[in-house]
């Protein structure tokens, strides 16, 4: 297995937190105009909170979250990490699934239906079934990707659990002594 050199550890790991610190931002950004357009009283402001979210979606979610997830990848699989042996690092995997989904097919697809909604309608958006059941859904995308990314930086720092026994790569077949 090819390893990489403590320099090169050091930058990869620089690029790993750089684009997990941009999932971070953007979940909050998120939640504030989440906020803000909850209590829009002007169609303009609503519609431009959804604009802003679904750029957002676009652009600097989808690219955090594939810059986190390849560099993530690549610290495991170079380093002593390993993709399997430790029991945070799988929870971190799973995790990350979740903030594919949220961050790059949930939010985009909420954040262009709410701005076609709010596009279409303007403040009576508010009022209509499709919008509202969206929002809810944008809500829970959310929260969910905020408490994601959040338990994945305390999982990194704390590295709870251990190691596991045997892992699933390095595990070698012996035939029975019987």
């Amino acid at each position: 297995m090819v390893k990489i050199t403590m320099t090169q550890k050091k930058w990869l790991l620089f690029i790993h937190l750089f684009f997990s610190s941009i999932m971070l931002g953007g979940a909050l950004t998120f939640l504030i105009l989440s906020i803000n357009a909850g209590v829009a009283k002007d169609a303009n402001q609503l519609q431009m909170c959804y604009a802003a979210m679904h750029i957002l979606a676009k652009t600097s979610v989808r690219v955090s979250t594939i810059g986190a997830t390849v560099s993530g990848v690549l610290l495991s699989l170079l380093t002593h990490w390993g993709m399997f042996k430790y029991y945070w690092i799988i929870v971190k995997q799973l995790l990350t699934l979740l903030s594919i989904y949220l961050g790059i097919i949930g939010m985009y697809n909420w954040t262009l239906k709410a701005f076609e909604v709010t596009s279409a309608e303007g403040l009576n958006a508010l009022h209509n079934s499709v919008y509202m059941v969206n929002d809810q859904q944008l809500w829970v995308g959310i929260i969910l990707q905020i408490i994601s990314v959040v338990s994945m930086f305390i999982l990194s720092v704390f590295k709870p659990w251990g190691k596991r026994k045997t892992s699933i790569i390095t595990r070698r077949w012996e035939p029975d002594q019987g």
